[in-house]
């Protein structure tokens, strides 16, 4: 466990923000931290992340971490504050669709894929450059979505040089995108890589958001 305060201060110093994970928590966990000065929450499921919309103030940035499926998207439209998990042009679609319903502009993070394990989600170099060349098209319908950075989780190992080459390989992929895709777009800033065993690591890497659950609030439920 690591208390929160000494955190914030660890994260200042390298300019990145926390992303409190918060899933399987409850409701007096959560206000536990907020009233320590905590705003942003990370959810993995949409019904969860739901619930605790309603149930907290409104002044908390949710921020929907987990893989998201198509026909879920509308729930969280009206209040999301970063969707970190877009891994197809068709989601980035949905997303889009459903943000023009709500009358605004979603920010959004690509997933990349840079970790050994097959199981965990993202989109691999090719499939990224096929949704900024989409994105970036002037005939592009997509309007109410902005592509604010990128995601990547590491594997999930004891080698910490190959959580060193996965997190390089992500600043890489988020250099190439910013010179080649989105130059001028300031908005285009957000690097979201390291959770509680591997944060430090990412921070090295120009990590600008880290995820971190079970130093916070101890393993889960």
């Amino acid at each position: 466990m690591i208390q929160l305060p000494h955190l914030h201060q660890q994260l200042e110093t390298s300019g990145a923000r926390l992303v409190a994970v918060s899933k399987t928590k409850s409701v007096e966990e959560i206000l536990e931290l907020y009233h320590q000065g905590q705003r942003i929450f990370g959810e993995n499921k949409v019904q969860e992340l739901c619930d605790k919309f309603q149930a907290l103030p409104k002044d908390i940035e949710w921020h929907l971490i987990g893989h998201l499926q198509t026909n879920k998207v509308k729930y969280i439209a009206p209040f999301v504050h970063l969707i970190h998990s877009v891994d197809s042009l068709k989601l980035l679609f949905e997303i889009d669709k459903q943000a023009e319903k709500c009358e605004r502009v979603i920010p959004v993070l690509l997933q990349i894929h840079i970790a050994a394990e097959d199981t965990k989600f993202g989109l691999d170099r090719t499939e990224l450059v096929e949704v900024l060349e989409y994105y970036c098209s002037p005939s592009s319908p997509l309007q109410h979505v902005q592509i604010c950075g990128l995601m990547g989780m590491a594997t999930n190992t004891e080698d910490e040089q190959q959580i060193h080459r996965e997190f390089e390989t992500l600043r890489e992929l988020f250099q190439f995108v910013k010179s080649s895709y989105l130059i001028h777009r300031n908005d285009f800033k957000e690097l979201s890589m390291g959770m509680s065993g591997d944060y430090q690591i990412a921070l090295q890497h120009g990590s600008t958001l880290v995820r971190i659950g079970s130093l916070l609030f101890g393993s889960r439920s």
